[in-house]
């Protein structure tokens, strides 16, 4: 097989994952208002962003992170809004797909199906990931204690340790609104990890 004939076949696979998960409907009767997975990716992506599930805006944009919060997160990040959609930048790959609803306090869990049906197969068509950020306490409980066992109880602690996860992996908190307290309490993350992040996302982006 050529380099261009593998490059096609590869090329088709990543397009045949990636159709079938936007048409997922595997949690359809738990949707309040049906089924809409937001995903953005494409097989040059070398960083990848895994957050928690869309939320009300996303869900009637279908553009991932088109809130108050990802323009928390492109700050952070120090990327524009044409970097951070472009998919051959940024894979981005929430933990549930689809708005799942509003709870008592904000929105609900994302629903667990996605990430065991889809992740695994979305993650082997993309191979130039380099970095992956986890965003929030249900990414970081999935994927670090998978590979790390239990090794921190909170959020706060897992991310105050991110250099034991760095290069490849940084925890981060969520970006919202709603974590001002968190950010005002923890003055550590803005001072440090920050720092190493677009420190870490600028280098993997600037590679040849």
């Amino acid at each position: 097989m050529t380099g261009e004939s593998k490059k096609n076949d590869q090329d088709s696979e990543f397009e045949r994952v990636l159709m079938q998960a936007r048409a997922c409907r595997i949690c359809e009767a738990h949707l309040p208002l049906g089924p809409r997975p937001v995903l953005q990716m494409a097989p040059g992506a070398r960083i990848m962003i895994i957050g928690q599930a869309p939320g009300l805006k996303v869900h009637q944009t279908g553009i991932p992170w088109n809130d108050a919060s990802g323009d928390t997160l492109r700050r952070w990040l120090e990327l524009s809004r044409e970097q951070f959609y472009d998919p051959e930048v940024l894979a981005i790959m929430p933990m549930g797909f689809c708005y799942p609803g509003k709870g008592n306090s904000g929105d609900l869990p994302p629903r667990p199906e996605c990430a065991p049906a889809w992740h695994r197969q979305l993650l082997d068509v993309l191979p130039n990931i380099e970095l992956t950020l986890l965003i929030g306490q249900y990414a970081q409980r999935y994927y670090l204690s998978n590979q790390y066992g239990n090794r921190y109880k909170t959020l706060t602690e897992t991310v105050r340790n991110w250099r034991e996860f760095a290069p490849s992996v940084l925890p981060l908190p969520h970006p919202s609104p709603r974590n001002r307290y968190w950010l005002a309490k923890n003055p550590w993350f803005e001072a440090e990890e920050l720092p190493a992040l677009r420190e870490r996302v600028h280098q993997v982006l600037n590679k040849p």
